[in-house]
């Protein structure tokens, strides 16, 4: 298979790369240190990712960010961050990606543990992640030629604990590595419009 990794310099990027690249032509895209860059924030720079790869079995996202910040402080402008990135980000890769995926193909994408279990100043991660979500399931009805889309929703990664840990009081984080199982499930399996949460 020739698999696509979006984010693929990032802690679970790294992991999701390690547990696909022993059987597969993978691809690295990211803003740095991959074999193409990409700003999925930016519908010009996907498409133009995608016009240099060509046609892929698989698409694995593990890029996108959000803006943390107290409910009062959240203006439009932070908010947008999750808007751009996480959200409108992640649903572009696919309406643009389409054409460049092979029959029977698949897309994941990631969503997060704050959508379902809130936490302070998480609204608008909760938010894009929520409609990353909703998107996966209701697209997964009308995917052509077989391709199927599947989104994984993390906690808090071990690896980066000591920098979240004051955000996820009573959380327990789980290790990188196992998240980047729901990724490979979603690659090698058949499933599609899941959401698979590794908690």
């Amino acid at each position: 298979m020739k698999i696509l990794v979006i984010g693929a310099s990032g802690t679970i990027g790294k992991e999701v790369t390690k547990e696909l690249e022993h059987d597969h032509d993978i691809i690295l895209a990211g803003r740095n240190g991959a074999d193409i860059s990409v700003d999925i924030t930016s519908p010009d720079s996907i498409k133009n990712m995608y016009e240099q790869i060509g046609k892929v079995d698989a698409v694995v996202n593990a890029a996108g960010g959000a803006a943390f910040s107290p409910l009062t402080e959240l203006t439009p402008e932070k908010n947008e961050k999750g808007i751009l990135s996480k959200l409108k980000g992640q649903v572009n890769l696919v309406l643009l990606g389409l054409d460049h995926v092979n029959d029977n193909g698949c897309f994941t994408l990631t969503t997060g543990i704050m959508m379902d279990d809130p936490i302070l100043q998480g609204a608008s991660a909760a938010m894009a992640n929520g409609g990353v979500k909703a998107f996966v399931k209701s697209a997964a009805i009308e995917m052509p030629r077989g391709i199927r889309i599947n989104s994984v929703s993390p906690n808090a990664v071990q690896e980066s604990w000591d920098r979240l840990r004051d955000y996820f009081p009573g959380f327990q984080a789980v290790p990188a590595n196992r998240v980047a199982l729901a990724f490979k499930k979603s690659v090698y399996g058949a499933q599609t419009g899941q959401n698979y949460e590794v908690y």
